[in-house]
């Protein structure tokens, strides 16, 4: 991740004021409790869409505000221009596509965090360096950012070998939330949470990720287990993944 060092400056006695926007409540709430608890930053308020995010910039003026990509209405890349105007973004998300990092940077994201990718730590140094005017992105975004522009031209061919292993591997088991979500009827949450297991996430990994207690982590698997008939963790990503003998990925 570059550059995600720890950046508290002695000599700032002000704390950062932040706004968080996330359609997710419990990630809001997770959020806005992590970062409230350092003497240095400060949530003024918290968006569930764009236009919320818009009008809080608007009335609160902050120091820094993290954004989530998907969002119903006004979603976090259409708000991005108007936003940057007013304080340094953040993106902080499960979104990993190359093309949506790519096109939150080309609008003014100063930095751009994907979920299960950055420990809380990572993430409260991440804030501080982005009001000290640097860019930090983890590891699914500096690949994006690596990748020569031309390869997301439609009109050439797809992208093999080892440019394109590192990106692939991390974004491979997020990519299948969309299509597998209504084949297993699972939540939004649930498939979140089966995505991290089958990316080899442990139930405190998925917890600290989530913003959610290790007992709520528990209690979503055990309704995920339910619904794809599986009895551990390796049957259960098998099937996720489309490995599972007799699966059908991507049918809905």
């Amino acid at each position: 991740m570059t550059p995600m060092t720890p950046s508290h400056e002695p000599g700032l006695t002000t704390p950062l004021r932040l706004v968080v926007a996330d359609d997710n409540p419990v990630v809001r709430a997770g959020l806005t409790a992590l970062l409230s608890s350092h003497a240095d930053l400060r949530v003024v308020a918290e968006a569930a869409n764009g236009h919320e995010a818009q009008e809080a910039a608007r009335r609160h003026r902050p120091d820094v505000i993290l954004l989530d990509v998907r969002m119903p209405g006004l979603d976090g890349i259409a708000a991005l221009p108007h936003l940057v105007r007013i304080a340094p973004v953040m993106m902080l998300t499960y979104s990993g596509e190359s093309e949506t990092v790519r096109e939150a940077l080309r609008r003014g994201a100063s930095g751009y965090l994907v979920h299960g990718e950055f420990t809380t730590d990572e993430l409260v140094a991440a804030v501080r360096d982005v009001k000290l005017g640097r860019s930090p992105l983890t590891p699914t975004a500096e690949a994006a950012t690596a990748r020569p522009l031309a390869l997301a031209n439609d009109e050439l061919p797809t992208v093999t070998g080892n440019l394109a292993e590192p990106l692939s591997q991390v974004q491979s088991p997020v990519g299948q939330s969309s299509s597998y979500r209504s084949l297993f009827r699972l939540s939004r949450r649930e498939a979140e949470i089966m995505d991290l297991i089958a990316a080899g996430m442990n139930n405190q990994q998925i917890a600290a990720t989530c913003f959610i207690s290790e007992k709520t982590v528990k209690n979503h698997i055990n309704r995920i287990f339910a619904k794809l008939h599986s009895t551990s963790r390796a049957q259960a990503a098998a099937k996720w993944l489309g490995t599972a003998p007799g699966s059908h990925p991507g049918r809905s």
